[in-house]
Order: C-alpha cells, then sequence, then structure tokens
C-alpha cells in the first residue's frame, strides 16, 4: 500500500522575530541620519584633539588591499580602476572612499556612498552627507536609502547603486552606534578641566598687583589722601608698561601684593587621565599610539598590539561588502563574471627586527619539519 503524499511545507517569507504593526509605520521606519547627536558627535572631534586623532590613526592603520580575480588582464585593469576612480570632487582612489567612509562611520554610526555610473562605466564614488539622506526600514531585512528635498524626501532611483553601512546597530534597528557613544560626559569633564587650567592660568598667571596706601594719622595727609592714591596710581601704571623697565617710587605707608599669590592651582594631571584613559578605552588603541607616555612593559605593549590588530580586522570585515559590491558592478559591466577575492595586506605593528626575527623563526621551524619527516 503506497501512503499518502505529504503535502510540502511553505517556506518561511516572514520574519516571526519582528515586532507587530504600529499604527503608525512611517514613525517606526523612519532613521533619522542628521541629528543633534551627530553635530555632537563632530562637536567632540573638534574640541578634543585625542578623540579626532584616535580615529583619523584607526583610518590609516585600516591599511590598503589587492582585489585577485584569476590573474591576467582583467585583474591589472580592476586595481588599475581602484588606484585611479574619481572620487568625491578633488579625491581619488578607492582607498581615499573608504577612508572618508569609515571615518563617517565611527563618528557618526551609519555611513552612505554612492557609485556614479556613466557611459557604462564606474565614473566614480561618491561619499554622501548625512545631512543630504534618510533611510527607512520598509521591513526587517531591506532598508531603502531617500533623498532630503525642500518639498520632502525622495527616494533615490537607482538604489543598486548606493550603499550604506551601520556600526554595531542594535537588534532591529538600522540606525548605527558611534564609536564615540559614551563619551559627551567624559570629554565634558575633560573640557571643563582644561578650560578651568586656561582661566587660572590667565589670573594667576598674569600676576596682578594690589598697591594699598594708608594715609597717616597727619590732618593734611588725611585732606589729600585721594590726590595721592591717584599719583601713586599713576606711577604704578608707568612702571609696570611693557615697553619700559623703571622703578616705582612712593611717600608714605604703602604695600604691595601679588593678587592670588597664596593660592594653589588644583593638580589636574589624576583627573585628566582618569578622563583619559576613558576615552582611550572606547577608541580601542594603545595609550603610545597617542603620544601618551604612561608606563608600559613590552610585554604589556605587544598585548596591546595584537587587540588592535583584532580591532583592525573587524572594520575590515565592515568594509568588504563595500569593496564587494564596487568590484562586482565594474566586472560586470566590463563583461566578466563577479569571481573574486579581496586580500587585505597584513596588519603589523611591531618594527622591522622583530617581523624578520618572526620569519626567520618560521622558516627555521619549518625547515626542522621538513628534516623530521624525511
Amino acid at each position: 500500500m503506497i501512503g499518502k503524499r505529504q503535502k510540502p511545507q511553505p517556506v518561511a517569507r516572514a520574519v516571526q522575530t519582528a515586532a507587530s504593526a504600529s499604527p503608525f509605520p512611517a514613525l517606526d521606519s523612519y532613521v533619522p541620519l542628521q541629528t543633534g547627536e551627530n553635530r555632537l558627535y563632530a562637536a567632540l572631534r573638534e574640541a578634543v584633539p585625542i578623540i579626532d586623532a584616535g580615529i583619523d590613526k584607526i583610518v590609516r592603520l585600516i591599511g590598503g588591499f589587492t582585489v585577485r580575480c584569476g590573474g591576467g588582464n582583467t585583474e591589472a585593469r580592476l586595481n588599475s580602476f581602484l588606484q585611479n576612480v574619481k572620487v568625491n570632487s578633488m579625491e581619488a582612489g578607492v582607498q581615499s572612499f573608504l577612508n572618508d567612509y569609515l571615518s563617517q562611520l565611527l563618528t557618526y554610526g551609519n555611513a552612505v556612498g554612492e557609485m556614479v555610473v556613466s557611459g557604462g562605466a564606474v565614473a566614480a564614488l561618491y561619499n554622501a552627507g548625512l545631512e543630504d539622506v534618510e533611510l527607512k526600514a520598509v521591513s526587517p531585512l531591506h532598508t531603502e536609502v531617500y533623498r532630503r528635498e525642500p518639498g520632502g524626501s525622495v527616494k533615490v532611483k537607482y538604489p543598486e547603486l548606493v550603499f550604506c553601512s551601520a556600526l554595531n546597530p542594535p537588534p532591529g534597528s538600522a540606525r548605527g552606534v558611534s564609536l564615540l557613544h559614551g563619551l559627551p560626559f567624559v570629554s565634558g569633564i575633560l573640557i571643563r578641566i582644561y578650560n578651568t587650567v586656561g582661566v587660572n592660568w590667565e589670573r594667576l598667571g598674569n600676576v596682578r598687583f594690589a598697591v594699598t596706601y594708608k594715609p597717616t594719622n597727619d590732618a593734611a595727609d588725611r585732606a589729600y589722601a585721594k590726590e595721592r592714591a591717584q599719583q601713586i596710581a599713576g606711577e604704578w601704571s608707568r612702571a609696570m608698561r611693557k615697553d619700559s623697565v623703571s622703578d616705582f617710587v612712593a611717600v608714605g605707608d604703602v604695600s604691595i601684593k601679588a593678587i592670588g599669590a597664596d593660592n594653589q592651582i588644583l593638580d589636574s594631571a589624576v583627573p585628566v587621565r582618569e578622563m583619559l584613559e576613558q576615552i582611550v578605552a572606547k577608541l580601542g588603541l594603545p595609550p603610545f599610539l597617542l603620544g601618551l607616555s604612561w608606563s608600559s612593559t613590552e610585554r604589556m605593549s605587544s598585548q596591546q598590539a595584537d587587540i588592535l590588530t583584532s580591532e583592525l580586522e573587524a572594520y575590515r570585515r565592515i568594509l568588504n561588502p563595500v569593496i564587494s559590491r564596487i568590484c562586482s558592478l565594474w566586472l560586470r559591466l566590463n563583461g566578466h563574471e563577479p569571481d573574486f577575492t579581496v586580500e587585505w595586506e597584513d596588519i603589523t605593528l611591531q618594527d622591522e627586527i622583530e617581523s624578520a626575527n618572526a620569519r626567520y623563526l618560521n622558516a627555521k621551524a619549518e625547515q626542522l619539519e621538513a628534516a623530521a619527516k624525511m
């Protein structure tokens, strides 16, 4: 007896873990990219130099890459395109585009770029300003890019030419989290300390004097106390002029004291270091890369370099889809299959002597292993 055939189960076509529909879906799906938070992060980079330097160093340490697609003329043409493609208005090369893209991603948590096609070829790459675009999550697995216009937002005409990335987005959201998230409070304390140090040095560093004249019990002296005080003030001003050096001579009971000489300026080294430690921990960079000469052993520096290597590799994984889309479009427009691999340069934070010793030891180990097998 032939059993009854079972009806095939339908393939799931909806995300079961997504939130239920809202009566105002447009408000739920809208992802603003130009908010006060973005302006705050831009101000942080301007106000705290170590934050700006940290992001710039991360971008530079990412390094370069080469695309492999079987060798031959196609591979050479593709790499030549990547090195010379026009970027924005005054740059060239995909590396310049990726540097701006990653800097925007780290600062704001989101980045948007576009491939400009002209005459059947990729003519340029463009880094879009976040104040010019909007993201709308039309479904849990799809996000659309809109262009802002005076009359409202308009969906981009060719979405396949636009790509966007998010840094560590929360589950179910297209809004990324800036690398600087959590630093406004710490940076505010640091800026307040720096500002106070500047004000104190302006007040106490530029010495000001209190000249006190006490008239005697003589009636004539008391009668002309105001005139004598004015004469003393004039003579003191003349003696303290910057363009000349002269003596100050006064008659009577005159005392001179430096204003603030008895006050002690608070030591800011400890609180400043505590705030800088929080910033460095958030950036994920070893202190010595930012010019901070904190005590560190050789082994600790090596471990910090290894940790930074893993951080840079994580950022490379975020950039890989962007590189893949650029290379895939170029290959298709030139009549080739999009079959290629992206090979990044090795990340090395050690000096040349240590790198050479490592290569020597690896070669020695391979030689001993080959001799043991014979």
